[in-house]
This record gives C-alpha cells, sequence and structure tokens, in this order.
C-alpha cells in the first residue's frame, strides 16, 4: 500500500482535507463516467496547481505515428490515442476581483470530496479565503446523465461568509486542449466553428486525420439561493476553439450564488448534423431541470446496483473495494452499442491508448455475462467479429501468413493493430486464444449457442488457421513448438514454448474442430455457408489437428510443474521474499535487461491456464504449480492478483486469498503501483468481481450446471451477490454458518453445491450448511 487518504466508507469514495501532492491522484479515483463519455474530476475553477485535465468520449480516438527509436518492419503505422477531448467542464471564477484559485488560497478549510457510488454523483465542498480576505464556502455537485448519456451538470454553488461578495462568473468550452499522452506533441482537435445564443453556446471540432466531428455545448444558468435569476451573459470572450460566457453578481453575506451548467457532447458516430444535436440534448436536459435530472440519475444508478451489487459485512474497506469496481465498469461500458468495448483505463486517463486488449475477453465479459442481460456480452463478442477482416489483415501483411489466419490486434480502436512495442505487437500472441475462448465461456455461460453458428465458428477458423501456421515442428522434440514469443508474463520476451500460448494454441484448434462437427450435423446451411465462405478443407482439418495432437508442453518432473517457457530453469531462481523491498516495484527501479533475466513473474502466466482450464487438471497439479510460481510473481500487472485470489480459494489458502482480494479491490484506492494519477486500472476490475464470485463464491459452470463451492474469509461476517444465469436470477448469501440460495421469476433452478446437486425453487430460498 502507498497511499491511505481514502477514508473507508460502504458506498462513498471520501477524501477530508486539501492536499496539493494528491490531487492528481483524486483526478483519477473521484472520476466519473456514463458510459457514453467520461472526466477524471477535474476543479471546475482555474487551478495553477499540478494537475491532469481529461475529457473523453467513447469511440473517439487519434492515430498518434508511432514513435520509436529504431523502426522494424511490421511496426504499426500509429498508436491509437484515447482522445483529450474539448473541455466544457470550466468555470472561471472572480470575487471581489481575484481569480479563485485553490492554489493561491490563504487557507482551505473542511476541504471534503465525495464520489457517491449509490447514486452516481461526484462533489466537493470546502471553504477558502483569498488573498483579498474574502472567506467563501462552495459546494459542488457534477454528474454525467445515464439516461441522456451526451449529457453532464454541475451545480456549483458559493456563499460568501465575511463580507458581500462581486462573483463573476465565466464558464467556458474550450477546445484548444492537448493530450498528457502524445507521441509528437501534435494537435488533435481542429476547430470548425464557435457559436452561441444567449445563455447557450457551441464549440464544434473535429480530428484531424479521423475526421471524427464533436459539438461540445453548455447551457448556463446563474441562481440565488435556489431561484434562477434568468440573467443573460454580459460579454462573450470568443476565438477559434474557445468560447467563454460573462455573468457578474453581487451576493450579500450568507446568500448562496449558484450557477448551473449543462454540457457535454454530441458525435458524428451518431449524429449527421452535431450542432443541431446538441442544441437538442440541451433542450431534454433543460426540460427535466436539474432536480429530476439528479432523481433520474439516482433511479438508474439504483437499477444497476439491483442486480450488480455484491455486499459484505464485518469489512468496510473491503466493501468499499469491491463497489468502486463495480461502479468504475459500469461508468465505462454499459454494452449499449456494439461499437464499443473497455479500455484499460476507460475514462480516467490516457496510458495504454486503444480501446480493446485482450483484458476484455479474459476478465471483463465474465462480470458482464453474469450482472447483465446476455446481449451485452454478445455485443463484446460481435466487436471482434466486426473486426475478423481487419485480424486477416494484419496477420497477413505484417506476419506473412496466409489463407484467412487471423491474429487480432494487441491493441485496437477499429480492429488495425496500433501496439508498439515488437515484443509485446506480434509475440504477444495467446490474445488470438483469450477471445476463443470468450466464445466458448459465453456459450458455456448463457447456453447460448446460435452466436457460434451465426458469428463465432468464422472467427475460430481464422485463429485455428492462425496456431497451425504459427506452430512449426520440432525435429529434435518430435512435436510441434511454438518460437519467439512473450505470455501473459510480460518480464520474458522472445521466448520459446510459453506453455500457456502453447496450451491454448492446442485447445483453439480442438475446440474449433469440435464447433466445426457439431455445426455441420445442427445447422447445415450455416456450415455449408461458412465452409464457401473460408474455403476450409477437409485436408486442412487434418493438418490442424496434427499440430493439435502433438504439441510441446514444456515440464520439469523434477518438480511436478509446467515451465512457463523452455529456459525457466536456467534463471536465478531468487524468490520475491528474499528481494530486497526497496527494489521494489522492479519495472521502476531495474533495467529492461535485468527485468528480463530475472524470475519475476508479472502476472500469472502458466496459472492463466489452469485459471481458464482448471477442469483439464488435478487440484495436486494446481497446488505445486501454484507454489512454485506464486513465489515469482510480483504482480506489478494489475491483471495479476485477481487470478491469484481465485486459484488460493481453491486450494483454501484463505489468507492469501484474501490478501489478494484486497490488492485487486484497493489497487487504486491504495495505489498499489505507485501510478493511480495516470488513471485507474479499469479492466482488471472485473477480476476483483471474479475474485469474489469464482474465488470465494466458487462459482463455476459444470455439465452445464450452475456449481458453487462457497468459502468465507475470517475477517467477513457475510457476504451475497446476484447472478444472471441463463436470464433466471439467483441470490447467493454465505456466513460462516451457511449458504443461503435464492431464485426469482416462476421456475426452478437445478445447481451444484460443493458437488452436490440441489433444486432451488422461486420464493423457496435453501440453505446449505458451510462444510
Amino acid at each position: 500500500m502507498n497511499q491511505d487518504y481514502i477514508k473507508p466508507d460502504n458506498w462513498s469514495i471520501i477524501e477530508e482535507g486539501f492536499d496539493a501532492e494528491s490531487v492528481k491522484s483524486s483526478e483519477s479515483l473521484f472520476s466519473i463516467g456514463n458510459g457514453a463519455m467520461g472526466q477524471r474530476a477535474n476543479f471546475e475553477e482555474n487551478y495553477t496547481g499540478e494537475t491532469f485535465q481529461g475529457s473523453y468520449i467513447a469511440g473517439i480516438y487519434y492515430p498518434d505515428k508511432t514513435k520509436v527509436g529504431w523502426w522494424k518492419n511490421g511496426y504499426p503505422e500509429y498508436f491509437a490515442k484515447v482522445l483529450n477531448a474539448p473541455n466544457w467542464i470550466g468555470i472561471e471564477i472572480e470575487i471581489n476581483d481575484e481569480t479563485f484559485d485553490l492554489n493561491t488560497c490563504t487557507e482551505i478549510k473542511n476541504f471534503r470530496r465525495e464520489l457517491n457510488m449509490k447514486e452516481g454523483w461526484y462533489s466537493r465542498s470546502f471553504e477558502a479565503k483569498l488573498k483579498n480576505g474574502t472567506e467563501i464556502a462552495v459546494n459542488v455537485v457534477r454528474f454525467l446523465a445515464l439516461d441522456l448519456d451526451e449529457v453532464g451538470i454541475i451545480n456549483y454553488e458559493i456563499t460568501p461568509l465575511n463580507k458581500d461578495a462581486k462573483i463573476v462568473y465565466k464558464p467556458y468550452i474550450d477546445a484548444g486542449v492537448t493530450n498528457e499522452d502524445a507521441n509528437w506533441d501534435e494537435k488533435f482537435w481542429e476547430p470548425l466553428e464557435v457559436k452561441h445564443t444567449g445563455n447557450e453556446a457551441f464549440v464544434t471540432a473535429q480530428t484531424f486525420k479521423t475526421h471524427f466531428k464533436v459539438t461540445t455545448f453548455m447551457q448556463n444558468s446563474i441562481l440565488e439561493n435556489g431561484k434562477n435569476l434568468n440573467l443573460s451573459p454580459t460579454n462573450f470572450n470568443t476565438t477559434t476553439d474557445k468560447i467563454q460566457s460573462i455573468y457578474a453578481v453581487i451576493v450579500a453575506k450568507g446568500k448562496t450564488s449558484s450557477i448551473q451548467k449543462i454540457g457535454g457532447y454530441t458525435v458524428s458516430l451518431n449524429h449527421s448534423n452535431t450542432q443541431s444535436a446538441a442544441e437538442k440534448a440541451i433542450q431534454a436536459a433543460l426540460a427535466k431541470g436539474y432536480n429530476q435530472l439528479l432523481e433520474d440519475q439516482i433511479a438508474a444508478w439504483a437499477k444497476i446496483w439491483e442486480m450488480s451489487d455484491i455486499t459484505i459485512e464485518g469489512d468496510v474497506k473491503a466493501q468499499q473495494g469491491i463497489r468502486f469496481n463495480i461502479f468504475q465498469l459500469n461508468q465505462t461500458y454499459l454494452g449499449k452499442d456494439s461499437r464499443l468495448n473497455i479500455g484499460p483505463k476507460g475514462f480516467t486517463g490516457e496510458k495504454y491508448g486503444g480501446s480493446t486488449y485482450w483484458d476484455t475477453e479474459a476478465y471483463c465479459i465474465p462480470f458482464y455475462m453474469a450482472t447483465k442481460d446476455q446481449q451485452v456480452a454478445r455485443n463484446l463478442l460481435t466487436y471482434r467479429y466486426n473486426q475478423l477482416d481487419k485480424a486477416i489483415e494484419n496477420a497477413q501483411n505484417n506476419l506473412g501468413f496466409k489463407d484467412g489466419a487471423a491474429l487480432y490486434p494487441m491493441v485496437t480502436m477499429n480492429g488495425e493493430e496500433c501496439h508498439n512495442e515488437w515484443e509485446i505487437t506480434h509475440e504477444e500472441i495467446h490474445r488470438n486464444g483469450a477471445i476463443a475462448f470468450a466464445i466458448f465461456n459465453y456459450h458455456r455461460f448463457t447456453g447460448d449457442y446460435s452466436y457460434i453458428p451465426e458469428k463465432g465458428l468464422e472467427v475460430l477458423i481464422a485463429i485455428a488457421r492462425f496456431w497451425h501456421q504459427r506452430a512449426n515442428f520440432s525435429k529434435d522434440k518430435n512435436q510441434y513448438v511454438i518460437l519467439g514469443v512473450t505470455g501473459p508474463n510480460e518480464y520474458e520476451n522472445n521466448i520459446n514454448n510459453n506453455f500457456y500460448t502453447n496450451y491454448i494454441a492446442k485447445w483453439c484448434i480442438d475446440y474449433t474442430y469440435e464447433q466445426l462437427q457439431k455445426v455441420s450435423l445442427e445447422f447445415p446451411s450455416d456450415h455449408k455457408r461458412i465452409i464457401e465462405k473460408t474455403k476450409l478443407a477437409e485436408s486442412e482439418l487434418k493438418e490442424w489437428k496434427k499440430v493439435a495432437d502433438n504439441m510441446y508442453f514444456p515440464v520439469s518432473k523434477e518438480l511436478g510443474v509446467y515451465l512457463q517457457q523452455d529456459g525457466f530453469l536456467d534463471k536465478d531462481l531468487v524468490p520475491v521474499k528474499d528481494l530486497d523491498p526497496a527494489q521494489r516495484p522492479i519495472n521502476q527501479k531495474w533495467s529492461w535487461d535485468r527485468v528480463l533475466r530475472s524470475p519475476y513473474i508479472k502476472q500469472a502466466d502458466v496459472l492463466q491456464c489452469f485459471y481458464f482450464f482448471e477442469e483439464h487438471f488435478s487440484k495436486e497439479e494446481l497446488k505445486r504449480n501454484f507454489e512454485f510460481y506464486e513465489s515469482f510473481t510480483v504482480h506489478e500487472s494489475s491483471l495479476s492478483p485477481c487470478v491469484h485470489s481465485i486459484q488460493a480459494a481453491s486450494l483454501d489458502k484463505m489468507d492469501m486469498a484474501y490478501t489478494f482480494y484486497l490488492r485487486t479491490s484497493r489497487l487504486d484506492l491504495d495505489d498499489y503501483n505507485k501510478e493511480v494519477e495516470e488513471g485507474c486500472h479499469i479492466t482488471s476490475m472485473a477480476g476483483t468481481w471474479m475474485s469474489i464470485v469464482e474465488g470465494f463464491g466458487g462459482m463455476r459452470v459444470k455439465n452445464d450446471t450452475l456449481s458453487f463451492s462457497p468459502k468465507i474469509p475470517k475477517e467477513w461476517e457475510g457476504y451475497s451477490f446476484k447472478i444472471n444465469f441463463r436470464n433466471q436470477i439467483i441470490t447467493v448469501a454465505i456466513t460462516h454458518v451457511e449458504t443461503t440460495f435464492s431464485v426469482d421469476g416462476t421456475k426452478d433452478l437445478a445447481i451444484l453445491v460443493n458437488e452436490k446437486k440441489i433444486t432451488v425453487s422461486p420464493n423457496s430460498p435453501i440453505a446449505v450448511p458451510q462444510n
């Protein structure tokens, strides 16, 4: 743990006391979003201290030209940047002729931030003394509407405490923004038009190269003690990319003045005329008014929490952690638009670029399948299907593959590869396996097989072709090998026969072969269409099977473990416990050469295989491999602790499972990796959900049946969660005494509990004693 200023609370993220050193971290932690847009928790008023300003729009990006020291053939031309969008939250404020700025105030008292996760709003309140002696109380509430997802609203209240005050509000829109993360310090936005009409203002700009057009809008109302004064701006300041409205009021001591600012974005992805759409968005918001918009927000979040909440009794920090993770996931992606996906930082920062990694398939889909309608997960699968042609182009043009073999990108916005590290872009090929696994996992959990003949089988064929061509026959081993790869553990590059990669390659081929047989029998017209489209011949299938049936897996018979790669035991195997804590995190303290030669594991690698394919291995194999690899794992990837937590729980190592759960659930809140100011780790937050539901709850799907093996950390009094399994909602409540299962609806649900079959009927909860 590297920070401890967030106050424990069941439903809110709370910061008390102003600390300039924490501003950028808090800007990440208190970020808000609604699936269509999001923003860091920047101050609305001027702030001259250190800050990372960021607002983001889903699906809008810029192809920033790749910057490398030495160009290699096959490098992608650009690294997709999540764009810092035009700023609509800004409100410059003058109080008695002094610009209000917390960085220059002589005193700040009772500073408090709150991110209310239950109701979906963010607030700040404090008292401040300006250099001119004026003392004020400030209370600000801001939220991005879930129902009107192009709209956000700010209610900014100022109360003079010691004297009357002349307050000048200068709300603005600024399209002259730059990215914190940019390769060449280019401007990404081209201003097209600046307009204003009364209390409304608009800035239309488009991205260079990609030509996404965005109208950023605002509408301002000035109130006193809650009553709208119906003021018009006294003036406007305009440039080619910025507009600022001016309002001046005299406020008596003790009276409360406020500005309510409606703002947001309309984008060419959704509208042919973004200006007209912006005007309609403003009118829709005005028709509801601030109070109704807030009530709608609270109701919309209540509906989300009704299904996705996890309750924990007796451990406030654990409760706060899981709700923070669930809240951020829902802020980032709600499943409404199959063109969108889940970026590693969501709407909280710019690092990593792109909107899609293998994180979506490996970690996020289970959360969305279980807490929402299955269509949401199907949309995520459809996203990859729609980009299949680009994946085939990637394999063909960059790697020389043929006949429809596909390598899905490591990072993408539109299906094109846009990750510029060679050892990741072209070697971390296991991501293909995660995409195939997600198709299997979707069918296994939802029971919806229709996706496979309609779309999924084409994806599986292209991926199987890739693995067939990527493997080569070793005469020395008399088996097929896969050389020059990077596994999930990115602290080893360009190694041979990564166990996880080889295993999932074999599984992909076998699974695709099985689905071809099934579709042939049950969906003959789809089978015929797919065979004709892919030109798949029986002779090719035989070659696939030859590779799968003769795949090489490195193993140490002496240690009884699968080897992460051929040369792993050649390393100086000093366990993490003997590593000087001052050397951690090694990715910030060591040269890359030293990291690569070390035995230290960034994230679960062999154990990722055991997580995906648990039923393929014995509990004894899991135990040996877990204990061996855990001793070398530094967990410097946000994706690592959750997998270890799940497997530790499976092995009844509950103290370890709980420790890993806390690490994944509070990774950002406690800033374990000393980088939260860059943004939150959104995709790994789904792993936190998995740690409880699949780890402690032991949820699996076995033989087409939902299965549980419930356990509970000693630190908790109880916990509960809901699962939407094949359109039936089951609630699971676990204590140290028993686990209670109840089901909604009208149908019985058969489940397995500790391998024993029970049937749960609606309105008839069943309690099973703890083992």
